[in-house]
């Protein structure tokens, strides 16, 4: 879709999403619309819960494409037929076991075709499950542990870095400056405990010696003896594996206890504008991963360039996205290229096209593995500088110096 034709159609789109949103159960156009059948869709999403911000993400990311689909592209193109698309949603709670119950439901009542994934690893974990007994594919942006593609599923897609990966482009800049010591703290969960154990073996691989490795139980409220542990190491870099929640915590508390390394690396919540508005200059010079920024050289034929994806999605949302909205879109995007590719909505058809997906887009390159992994997306850095979130890593997708220790330059 040309740029042109994307902008053209932003101010007739906003009502669909915001309809979805109050209805809570399915978003799509009217029977009026002139569509040669329905593609329905499933997803639980966590809009309330530990992940609800997270969720609620996730939720408008699928929205933007569901948006854009079917009222600037025309609907999913099935053969010489144009199929409207549907998503029908259910609040996860932020749980596992309700994540899976509705999946279930989702499949044996809602009579969905397919699957997008949940927020989160945890609940990833269940529902993919599910959707593998069932045979319904299911396409996903956020559950990145590699524990997920060690099961030989086959139902089961992932467009973004897989988790052992996330802090690889960091800790390679941060090497490249001068750090020599690290210490690692996780939640010990699926998904904090395999950016965890990337982070070790990427911190051995650059010369960077680990002086600690620590666990910490899921839903901790106080991190202080933590820090305090970690203060004493006296590290050059301290790497904080967690969520949005954790972020929040480690900042707050190594202000509190006077722990300041050269370099703070936190796995979730940098690269949300909400944090820097939550914590102010408290998190300055903090390091985060990213799946993907609107300043990247992305683009693609379908929403052009994440700068224009960027503007889109502003523009229904009033706000700008996050990578786990983009996630979340470009998850929906590789399923529909997915089933344009097999000219059918026949699951075996579709899987078999998504195995021989090859396209660029505004999220980056996206084409997958024997497991179901996109391996060809790099995974990003960005710093908090004087409040800004900017992108210093890989150098071809940097936007600003890497300045380590923070204060000192780049």
């Amino acid at each position: 879709m040309r740029r042109a034709g994307l902008l053209a159609g932003i101010t007739v789109l906003v009502w669909l999403p915001l309809l979805a949103a109050c209805s809570g159960e399915a978003a799509g156009p009217g029977s009026s619309d002139p569509f040669d059948g329905t593609v329905r869709i499933g997803a639980t999403v966590s809009e309330t819960g530990k992940f609800s911000m997270e969720g609620k993400d996730t939720r408008q990311g699928y929205d933007t494409w569901l948006t854009w689909v079917n009222e600037v592209y025309g609907g999913i193109r099935v053969g010489d037929q144009r199929y409207r698309a549907e998503i029908v949603y259910h609040d996860d709670e932020s749980d596992a076991d309700t994540a899976g119950r509705l999946t279930q439901r989702l499949i044996d009542e809602d009579g969905v075709d397919f699957l997008l994934g949940p927020y989160s690893s945890g609940l990833t974990t269940g529902t993919s499950a599910i959707a593998e007994a069932s045979n319904v594919l299911m396409v996903e942006g956020s559950g990145a542990s590699d524990a997920l593609f060690e099961r030989g599923f086959q139902n089961l897609f992932f467009v973004a870095t897989i988790a052992s990966d996330y802090t690889g482009s960091s800790i390679e800049a941060l090497a490249a400056r001068g750090a020599r010591t690290a210490v690692v703290a996780h939640e010990d969960t699926l998904f904090a405990t395999a950016v965890a154990q990337g982070a070790v073996r990427h911190l051995e691989a650059n010369g960077i010696e680990v002086l600690a490795v620590e666990a910490y139980p899921e839903g901790i409220q106080d991190v202080s003896a933590l820090m305090t542990k970690s203060r004493d190491l006296d590290p050059d870099v301290f790497i904080g594996g967690g969520h949005y929640n954790d972020a929040v915590l480690f900042v707050n508390s190594a202000t509190e206890v006077g722990f300041e390394p050269g370099g703070m690396l936190i796995t979730v919540g940098p690269s949300n504008p909400r944090l820097v508005e939550e914590l102010g200059s408290d998190v300055d010079g903090v390091l985060g991963p990213t799946q993907w920024e609107p300043s990247m050289a992305y683009e693609g034929p379908y929403f052009g360039s994440a700068a224009d994806y960027s503007a889109y999605y502003q523009s229904l949302w009033g706000e700008a996205p996050v990578y786990q909205a983009a996630s979340a879109t470009a998850a929906a995007l590789a399923l529909h290229l997915a089933i344009e590719a097999a000219g059918s909505t026949d699951t075996g058809a579709v899987r078999a096209a998504l195995r021989a997906l090859s396209a660029d887009t505004f999220y980056g390159p996206i084409s997958f593995d024997e497991r179901g992994v996109n391996v060809s997306k790099p995974m990003g850095t960005i710093q908090v500088q004087d409040g800004e979130i900017v992108v210093v890593a890989p150098d071809a997708a940097a936007t600003a110096a890497l300045q380590y220790p923070y204060g000192e330059g780049g």
